[in-house]
């Protein structure tokens, strides 16, 4: 097993993606760390992925909260041996034409996606840094990191951001063994993109189903979702990459609608 008790801190794993890439951690020896806004379907995550209680546990974290950060940062560390390994995946969609978005939205949802990555990448580095064992940080892009759309001006600029982000902790971390890279996925079907469904038919005037082939998948090489799978299988790899060779770098998993 690639991460046998490396110690994993994965945001917004209660569902979606992040609750994927924490369930195969664990098939990997990884201890876990279910960290998420919502406590309850947190602890539930880390109970059906953990019964004993031994390899997985949950923290309530609110990544743009900087002392709810830092507690829930040290309390994984202090009960499962350190920090090896970050996946910040904590995210939110909010979809609208740029003329009408609201400053209070823009606000909030690069909060949690820039604010958040750096928050957690801080706490979770000091820890790396001391250990003095090295470890991972994966940020949670998206093709959205390299192209745009219409209707996501905030979004579009939060998953460039993460991409700097990671080349200047990849630079600054080289030092202390610490990696740092970028997921960018297409569009995986999680309630954050089933909730994106309706609003961008109503936005653009089209069907559901337009949305789905004309919009989402129109630029795929066969029409299909990128799967939670294929996400937390490149997060494996990520984890699991034994040297600097590999750090700075980001994997696009789009069923080729970006080609780099």
């Amino acid at each position: 097993m690639t991460l046998q008790d490396k110690v994993a801190l994965v945001t917004g794993a209660a569902s979606g993606i992040g609750k994927d890439i924490a369930k195969a951690f664990l098939a990997e020896g990884a201890k876990v760390a279910i960290a998420d806004l919502n406590l309850t379907a947190a602890e539930a995550t880390a109970r059906e992925f953990d019964p004993s209680g031994e390899r997985a546990m949950a923290v309530a974290m609110d990544v743009t909260d900087e002392g709810q950060v830092d507690a829930g940062v040290e309390a994984v560390a202090a009960k499962l041996g350190g920090i090896d390994i970050l996946v910040s995946n904590a995210g939110i969609q909010i979809v609208g034409p740029l003329e009408d978005y609201k400053f209070s939205d823009w606000k909030k949802l690069l909060a949690i996606h820039l604010d958040g990555a750096f928050l957690t990448t801080r706490a979770c580095l000091k820890h790396m840094y001391a250990q003095g064992r090295g470890g991972s940080i994966i940020y949670m892009g998206s093709v959205h990191s390299k192209e745009a759309s219409l209707l996501k001006a905030p979004y579009v600029t939060a998953k460039h951001g993460l991409e700097g982000l990671a080349k200047v902790v990849a630079k600054e971390g080289a030092a202390h063994g610490v990696r740092s890279n970028v997921i960018c996925p297409g569009f995986v079907r999680t309630p954050l993109v089933e909730k994106q469904i309706p609003e961008q038919a109503q936005a653009l005037g089209i069907s559901e189903a337009d949305v789905i082939s004309k919009v989402m998948l129109k630029d795929t090489v066969d029409g299909e979702f990128t799967t939670v799978d294929d996400v937390a299988r490149t997060a494996v790899f990520f984890a699991g990459f034994p040297t600097n060779a590999l750090t700075g770098q980001s994997i696009v998993v789009s069923h080729g609608w970006y080609m780099q």
